[in-house]
């Protein structure tokens, strides 16, 4: 136990207040450098911002990785929206805000009314008198643009049906890591060409100049709009975007990418999706085909091994998947950091 004993005459709100003065003085001064702003997409972010980001998760993750502790979020909020079920994007958000001093606020929907009883547009501005930030994981992409139009205050896309814009950032950080330059690189995607995680990785590509290819049935190439979302700034960064059903498409690929072949919602398509996409898998032939020795493996997690990519290839030298896994956690925090 510690005794306090006070000077004659002074009174004890004085003491705390002046603990209270100091106890902040002593905390390091951060500045967002996006202080505001919500992260929906990639469209409308600069490769030297998106830089930024990226700078700021490797510092983080160097502080975590030194056993640094930081109370950068302390007196902070944010609401966790989430339809559809996590480990890696729920984990990565609690964790680290908490760590930072925050309090992140889990919300399923059956906990609120989003959609439901209470329109998304009245659920943002409600949430916005309340909370320092939200994060939105769910089905449609319109329901994340709503919450950031109404809440007044930054909304991070934790994942929507068109894009996974916190995945992709743990991607690039993950292939930085592998190969320290990213202009240049080229990453293949090879499976379902539709789904988020393939749209978001093509934007973010097209923006850092890294050559993107999709190996897919054609019956699964991307939609028309991202491939016209991406051209201009593909020609600014020149990077290359392939789409092709040919084996081809993956020669000199640095990095092979794959996702699970059935995407939440979709599993009444389960049979017909084995059938069509089984020629895609990556294994130890697809691997060799990018006629590179040092191509690496990369999923988003989690994986239905003997699908969408051969165990031995998963567990191999070349895969990555732990390191994506570990910096969706650093880059989220960087996410935050950025625009708390």
């Amino acid at each position: 136990m510690t005794l306090i004993f006070l000077p004659p005459g002074q009174h004890i709100r004085s003491i705390y207040r002046e603990m209270k003065n100091n106890y902040y003085r002593s905390m390091e001064t951060f500045k967002a450098p996006f202080k505001g702003r919500s992260l929906l997409n990639w469209i409308d972010w600069t490769p030297s911002e998106i830089e930024t980001l990226l700078n700021l998760a490797f510092q983080v993750k160097a502080e975590a990785h030194r056993g640094e502790i930081h109370q950068r979020f302390l007196g902070k909020t944010i609401a966790l929206i989430f339809e559809k079920r996590s480990t890696r994007t729920r984990s990565s958000f609690e964790t680290a805000f908490g760590e930072e001093g925050g309090h992140p606020v889990f919300m399923s929907t059956n906990d609120i009314q989003l959609g439901g009883k209470e329109s998304v547009k009245d659920t943002a501005r409600v949430l916005g008198r309340m909370f320092s930030a939200i994060e939105f994981r769910g089905f449609k992409q319109e329901h994340v643009e709503q919450l950031a139009e109404f809440s007044g205050i930054p909304v991070i896309n934790g994942l929507t049906d068109d894009f996974h814009p916190t995945q992709a950032l743990a991607d690039i950080m993950t292939l930085k890591e592998s190969f320290e330059e990213l202009k240049g690189l080229h990453l293949a995607y090879c499976g379902d060409g539709r789904n988020n995680v393939a749209r978001s990785l093509m934007l973010i590509c097209a923006k850092m100049g890294i050559d993107f290819s999709v190996y897919s049935p054609k019956e699964l190439f991307p939609h028309k709009d991202i491939i016209e979302i991406c051209k201009p700034f593909a020609e600014i960064s020149r990077a290359k975007i392939q789409i092709s059903d040919k084996i081809d498409v993956v020669k000199g690929a640095d990095a092979l990418y794959t996702d699970v072949w059935v995407s939440m919602g979709e599993e009444n398509l389960k049979e017909q999706r084995i059938k069509l996409l089984s020629p895609f898998q990556i294994n130890a032939d697809l691997m060799n085909a990018t006629g590179k020795p040092n191509t690496i493996f990369m999923h988003c997690l989690p994986a239905v091994k003997g699908q969408e990519v051969t165990e031995d290839v998963f567990e191999s030298t070349a895969s990555r998947v732990w390191d994506e896994a570990e910096n969706r956690k650093h880059t989220i925090k960087a996410i935050m950091l950025g625009l708390i």
